[in-house]
């Protein structure tokens, strides 16, 4: 009798998933009446999310992140550069992120996927206009010498929310910074002091900065994704949610409460005004949850 039992579900478990594959919206939308999601979550839930500092020990500063499934690796290196001519106190910063074919089977061995720079910019765009990092802080020397940081952000699982979580990984990865120190060679030009010489070599002026130093980190930019369907809104979808449902909206705001970005790329929904507000409303909440997670992650490497 077991035997039965257990045959008769494993066929109901493939009538479940044949229909599902068939018609995915229908699936969906059979949950939603329940105001319940296919993993269980309620509508407006985010998935479990992780930040693991440190994870890449030859970077200046480097994080893992994850929400659910969906995986990021950022990574960031330091260069002098001599700063532009209009910012002479300023330093710069450079974002590349990265779709490799392992992440996702709809991106294709030998070609870019379209994706990777709109999120790119999108992340350069809200690092630089959140005021999260003062850019004279990477200044060196006036006109002379400033860093540049080269932020990579590798995607190594796609599974909805790619930008929540390269942000999130970005916002890690700078916290984690810890900035070269530089000095004067001989030859009057900067070099970056290793831990090893301690600036002890080949210096015969002052060092411009004999110690690691970490940068000021304020009004912190997160951001949450909403995908709306009819009359519903789901928080953080998956990547089989945002591929049924189309229409989206990632709102950035910083820990400041200040409005950072709206972004909705297009999508047969209308975004409503009353659905602005709760997506805002949602992303509220989001910044607590994250910045306790942030707040955690840090406080137990501390400990390590």
């Amino acid at each position: 009798m077991g035997a039965q039992k257990n045959t008769g579900d494993w066929s109901s478990d493939m009538e479940i998933d044949a229909f599902r594959r068939l018609f995915p919206l229908r699936f969906y939308e059979r949950h939603l009446t329940e105001a319940i999601r296919p993993d269980a979550r309620p509508l407006k839930k985010c998935r479990d999310t992780s930040v693991a500092p440190g994870a890449v020990a030859t970077a200046d500063g480097s994080a893992l992140a994850k929400i659910g499934s969906t995986t990021m690796l950022a990574s960031i290196k330091m260069e002098v550069m001599t700063p532009s001519v209009d910012s002479p106190d300023e330093g710069n910063i450079a974002v590349e992120y990265y779709m490799p074919p392992i992440c996702s089977p709809i991106v294709r061995p030998g070609r870019p996927a379209e994706l990777a720079p709109v999120i790119a910019k999108q992340l350069s765009n809200t690092l630089l206009s959140s005021g999260m990092i003062d850019l004279k802080e990477l200044s060196i020397i006036s006109g002379k010498a400033a860093w540049m940081a080269y932020l990579d952000i590798y995607c190594l699982d796609a599974d909805g929310a790619l930008f929540d979580a390269a942000l999130l990984s970005a916002v890690a990865a700078f916290s984690h910074l810890n900035i070269p120190a530089v000095s004067l060679n001989d030859e009057g030009k900067l070099t970056i002091v290793s831990e090893e010489s301690n600036g002890e070599e080949n210096v015969e002026k002052e060092p411009v900065n004999r110690d690691r130093r970490k940068l000021t980190i304020s009004s912190i930019p997160l951001s949450l994704t909403c995908v709306l369907h009819k009359n519903y809104i789901l928080a953080d979808p998956t990547g089989e949610e945002e591929s049924i449902m189309e229409t989206s909206i990632t709102t950035v705001l910083n820990t400041s409460d200040q409005l950072i970005s709206l972004y909705k790329p297009g999508g047969p929904v209308l975004a409503s005004t009353a659905s602005i507000k709760e997506c805002v409303s949602l992303t509220r909440q989001r910044i607590k949850e994250l910045q306790d997670i942030l707040s955690d992650s840090f406080a137990s490497m501390d400990m390590n």
